[in-house]
């Protein structure tokens, strides 16, 4: 019986100890937090501290290093800022969805370089036509112009002799001449503008042309 006692004292001694040793890890192992707070006192506490709570505290082992940065709530600005830039990433992504589609679609309607050059020479064939007209009326007006010139040189020395319906004459010549130029400037702004949105979409065809397998077999058209 004696010996059955101290064989249960004894179990519940090392059964304490170890209780004991579970609950001071315990203790020790629990994190202490740091921060200082706007009146510039460094404050600590054994959970986080709410005179802190609108700034970082410091979550320290029992080793004093940093185990973790706590930081503050978002402020409402800071919300915002975040909503911001999730609806503009949510915005990203949809232009890429979209602009994926576009590829998608330009492939189907131009499989092959041949079908895009072709495309390309019926849309500046009006600009062309439009270019070659404007040079030809100007070459005319050029030509009429030099007949109201050498009519005026009659009147060289008495100037104010010279019949107003001359003047008028060269004057409209002069606007015409000038009109037609101003064409001529605008077509080729306008051939400039279509050869950019084909090569454009040559510089996006080009990588989808080389996945379908398809040769570009044809050459790029001199761009006028």
């Amino acid at each position: 019986m004696l010996q059955h006692h101290a064989g249960l004292s004894a179990l519940k001694s090392a059964s304490a100890v170890a209780v004991w040793s579970l609950m001071s890890g315990s203790v020790m192992a629990q994190a202490i937090y740091s921060c200082v707070d706007d009146k510039g006192r460094k404050l600590t506490s054994d959970r986080p501290i709410a005179e802190c709570m609108d700034r970082a505290q410091k979550e320290l082992n029992p080793s004093g290093t940093v185990r973790r940065v706590l930081a503050p709530p978002p402020t409402a600005q800071d919300r915002a800022a975040l909503e911001e830039k999730e609806k503009r990433d949510a915005e990203a992504r949809l232009q890429q969805i979209e602009e994926k589609r576009r590829d998608r679609e330009l492939l189907k309607r131009y499989p092959d370089r041949a079908r895009h050059d072709k495309e390309r020479a019926t849309a500046l064939e009006q600009s062309i036509a439009a270019s070659a007209g404007a040079a030809k009326r100007l070459q005319e007006l050029g030509e009429h112009r030099k007949g109201i010139v050498s009519e005026l040189d009659f009147y060289k020395t008495t100037p104010g002799k010279a019949p107003p319906a001359l003047k008028r004459r060269l004057d409209e010549t002069d606007a015409n001449m000038a009109a037609q130029k101003r064409l001529m400037a605008d077509q080729d702004a306008e051939k400039s503008r279509i050869n950019k949105r084909f090569d454009d979409e040559v510089a996006k065809l080009k990588p989808q042309w080389s996945l379908a397998g398809t040769t570009e077999a044809f050459a790029a058209p001199k761009k006028p």
